[in-house]
C-alpha cells in the first residue's frame, strides 16, 4: 500500500482532486458486491481511483478518459507503476468528443463537475442492461448545501448550480433511479427502474 500511499501524497501536493478515503472504499465495495467487469470512467486525474478499482478485483477492465495533458501523462506513469496497463485503458481526450461501441457495468463520472448531465447523456447508452451510474462531489465540499448568498465566489456558484440541477435531473428521469449517500463528498448511484 505504500505505493497507493504515495499517489495520494502526490494528489494532495500537487492539489489534484481524488476521491475520499470513503468514498473510494465505498466505490471498490460496490465493484466487489455487484461483480461489476466492465467499468468506464471520466475523468482520469492521475488515475488513482482507476487504480483502485483495478486493483479490487482480477477481472475487472477499466476504460478511463481524460482530457488534461499533464494529467494523463501522469496518470500512465502510475498504471504502468502498478502494472496494470492490461487491465486500465487510458484515453487522452475530451470525454464528449469521444464515442464508445462498447457497455459498461458500470459508468463512473468524476469530471468537471459542471458537465454532470452532459456526460450521463452523452454515455448512456454504453450502460449494460443492469449497470449503474455513479457521480462523486455531489456535495462539492459542502457548498450544495450551503445557502447560495453565502457563497462568495461567482465560478463556485455556477458549479452548485449547475449540480443542482444535475440532482434534479437525477431524482426527476423517468428511466433511473438515483440514491444520494452521504459518503466522501457524496455520491450518487443511478440505476435503470424496474
Amino acid at each position: 500500500m505504500k505505493d497507493i500511499k504515495e499517489l495520494k501524497e502526490y494528489a494532495s501536493v500537487n492539489n489534484i482532486p481524488i476521491m475520499q478515503d470513503d468514498g473510494i472504499d465505498f466505490l471498490t465495495t460496490f465493484i466487489v458486491k455487484k461483480q461489476i467487469k466492465n467499468v468506464l470512467e471520466i475523468g482520469t486525474a492521475i488515475g488513482y481511483s482507476a487504480i483502485m478499482m483495478a486493483r479490487c478485483n482480477n477481472d475487472v477492465h477499466i476504460t478511463t478518459i481524460e482530457k488534461d495533458e499533464a494529467r494523463y501523462m501522469e496518470a500512465l506513469k502510475n498504471i504502468k507503476k502498478f502494472d496494470l496497463e492490461d487491465r486500465i485503458t487510458l484515453i487522452f481526450n475530451d470525454a464528449l468528443n469521444v464515442k464508445l461501441d462498447g457497455e459498461y457495468d458500470l459508468i463512473f463520472i468524476d469530471a468537471a463537475k459542471g458537465k454532470n448531465q452532459d456526460f450521463f447523456e452523452h454515455f448512456e447508452n454504453n450502460l449494460s442492461m443492469n449497470g449503474y451510474i455513479i457521480t462523486d462531489n455531489m456535495h462539492f465540499h459542502g457548498y450544495v448545501e450551503m445557502p447560495e448568498e453565502e457563497i462568495t465566489s461567482k465560478n463556485i456558484l455556477g458549479i452548485v448550480r449547475k449540480i443542482k440541477d444535475y440532482t434534479y435531473f437525477l431524482e426527476n428521469h423517468m428511466l433511473y433511479k438515483t440514491t444520494i449517500y452521504d459518503i466522501g463528498d457524496g455520491v450518487a448511484v443511478t440505476e435503470r427502474r424496474g
